[in-house]
């Protein structure tokens, strides 16, 4: 568990599936959690003076959960330097006019970089899979677990550039981010809360509050999976570094009342009512039975353009495929990113709200954002081992 803190000093250029539960060996209640996904991701200025525009965003389907299980909680780790190169380097883009009186950024196409990216496609055909130890699980995953790194009013994808312009994030992963994080500085300030430590990735999510005491409540698991959403997995290709991707709906505020979709729910051991066995008094938050705790599933798009590693309005360079595959105009099968995060909270009669909705305090406003960026080498090994050949993987390699 980890202790909220103000974060780390403001660092510059130099510095569903299923609910599951962290614990080895318990039996533990798996409930699939449909969600809608949209992309409000930004572009990013190299120079530090550009940003994205905000927009406002349009849900689209989200692809169906499945059960899974789970083993160790997340625990913090530093990762070290490394002397990989990114794949990409994102495009200018312009600042807000002077004397506006609020940010209004221009974002733009962030085209990735195809020599590069070829290189990591070329080398991950070449790779030849490890061989699987007798009892390995057969859910086609590899994962990152992460501890609560630090909380800012920033963010990189959808306000680059713009310290404080944004509703206030919970940070895990990558220890350096903040408003003018970059992708070659996820490269380059490699000290993260997840492990692996070869996952130098930035993960964030709008800050939960007590409606009560106005005060923060911030995550005691966060667990980033890579999976395969699909029955099959013979098209799956690596992610490319630098790619930004952000799940769910910062603008959408209706109710979450007990049975509602894309809401928080309790996830215990045992038999136990997910929706809690009592709501708040707006009836928007569960109060959970003991000794469950909050928890919220996210899960991210499976199909990329190929081209762009972000869109001007931050959601054309991704989308969802089915089982008949990706659509053609995104035809690049990425796994997918599901976020699986705990708080430390039971739930209470006043209730909670997200920093991304303190008027209406519901859940609905819940988004994610994930900036990825992994060694390449690691990335497509997880990719061949685990998701090509649908075998479960943990932290460093296949899970037994």
């Amino acid at each position: 568990m980890t202790n909220p803190t103000t974060g780390p000093t403001r660092h510059r250029r130099r510095s569903t599936r299923a609910v599951t539960i962290a614990c080895a060996g318990v039996a533990v209640v798996a409930v699939a959690v449909s969600v809608a996904a949209v992309s409000l991701a930004g572009s990013r200025s190299e120079s530090k003076a550009g940003a994205a525009s905000p927009v406002a965003a349009t849900a689209t389907t989200g692809a169906p959960a499945t059960a899974t299980t789970a083993a160790a909680s997340p625990s913090a780790s530093a990762g070290k330097p490394s002397s990989a190169a990114p794949s990409s380097a994102p495009s200018a883009s312009k600042a807000p006019a002077a004397g506006s009186g609020a940010p209004a950024p221009k974002g733009g196409w962030i085209f990735v970089d195809q020599a590069a990216y070829q290189k990591q496609v070329d080398a991950y055909k070449a790779r030849k899979t490890d061989p699987v130890p007798s009892g390995v699980g057969n859910l086609p995953e590899f994962r990152a677990d992460c501890k609560y790194s630090h909380r800012r009013a920033d963010d990189p994808i959808v306000f680059p550039g713009l310290p404080g312009a944004s509703h206030m994030h919970s940070f895990v992963g990558n220890k350096a981010v903040d408003a003018d994080t970059t992708a070659g500085d996820l490269m380059k300030f490699t000290a993260s809360t997840c492990k692996p430590v070869v996952d130098h990735s930035a993960y964030w999510v709008p800050t939960l509050y007590e409606a009560g005491s106005n005060k923060p409540v911030e995550t005691t698991g966060f667990r980033v999976y890579y999976r395969s959403l699909r029955q099959k997995s013979d098209d799956i290709k690596p992610m490319p570094n630098g790619l930004r991707m952000i799940a769910g709906d910062a603008k959408k505020k209706v109710p979450t009342p007990r049975g509602a979709q894309g809401q928080f729910y309790c996830a215990f051991y045992g038999p136990g009512d997910l929706d809690g066995i009592a709501r708040s008094e707006n009836g928007n938050w569960p109060i959970c039975g003991e000794p469950a705790t909050f928890h919220f599933m996210l899960q991210f798009p499976d199909c990329w353009d190929g081209k762009h590693l972000d869109s001007p309005n931050h959601k054309d360079h991704i989308a969802y495929g089915n089982e008949n595959g990706c659509p053609s105009s995104h035809p690049v099968r990425i796994p997918a990113i599901t976020f699986d995060i705990q708080y430390g909270a039971k739930g209470t009669k006043a209730g909670y709200y997200l920093s991304s909705d303190p008027q209406g305090k519901s859940a609905s406003s819940f988004h994610g954002d994930a900036f990825v960026m992994w060694d390449p080498d690691a990335m497509n090994k997880r990719v061949k081992n685990c998701v090509l050949q649908r075998k479960t993987c943990d932290n460093d390699g296949y899970y037994r």
